[in-house]
């Protein structure tokens, strides 16, 4: 197990589709310990393996107590809709607001094969339909309308750095901004 690098905004291989997974044995389990290592040193709740240069349909979610290997990942039903602001790894300092399914039902496989089936809503079912985008090389911003919704965030916890006023429509924005990176980063 160790920390990878994960390729940024701009590198070709995030847009390459996962490819199905057939072998379940020694190199999917060390794909799977990397990702679950490199996401939380990032840290991060989730990571797809196209994001380590790898195109395989493979990613793992980590929020709310629970770990998700996911391996040949599918969406069988989804439910409601929810707006609300968007990291990623490979774009780091940036959030937008994305709509997303308010809860999904998903089936995978785990790392040794065996079929098995969640549902989850909220954060949770955000963090498995960011990552299952990966899988099919496309990112948050696919959904964006212009590059000019994305919100610039610092690592400035105390806000120092905003020029916003704080009070202001803008400032109220990048304090839920700040928010939203600081909770796509555990």
């Amino acid at each position: 197990m160790s920390v990878k690098p994960i390729l940024l905004l701009g590198d070709p291989r995030l847009r390459i589709p996962g490819e199905p997974v057939e072998s379940f044995g020694k190199l999917l389990h060390s794909l799977l310990d990397d990702l679950a290592h490199t996401m939380r040193a990032a840290p991060g709740v989730g990571l797809a393996a196209p994001q380590l240069g790898e195109p395989l349909n493979v990613a793992v979610v980590e929020a709310k107590g629970r770990t998700y290997e996911l391996v040949n990942p599918r969406i069988v039903r989804d439910k409601g809709d929810v707006t609300d602001l968007e990291g990623c790894l490979s774009i780091p300092g940036y959030v937008a607001d994305i709509t997303r399914r308010e809860r999904v039902w998903v089936e995978a496989q785990d790392r040794h094969g065996r079929p098995y089936r969640f549902s989850e809503h909220g954060f949770v079912a955000r963090a498995v339909q960011h990552e299952l985008d990966h899988l099919k090389g496309k990112l948050y911003i696919d959904y964006l309308d212009s590059l000019d919704q994305l919100i610039a965030v610092s690592g400035d916890e105390d806000g120092e750095g905003s020029e916003a006023d704080p009070e202001s429509p803008e400032g109220k924005r990048a304090k839920r901004a700040a928010r939203a990176a600081e909770a796509h980063s555990h």
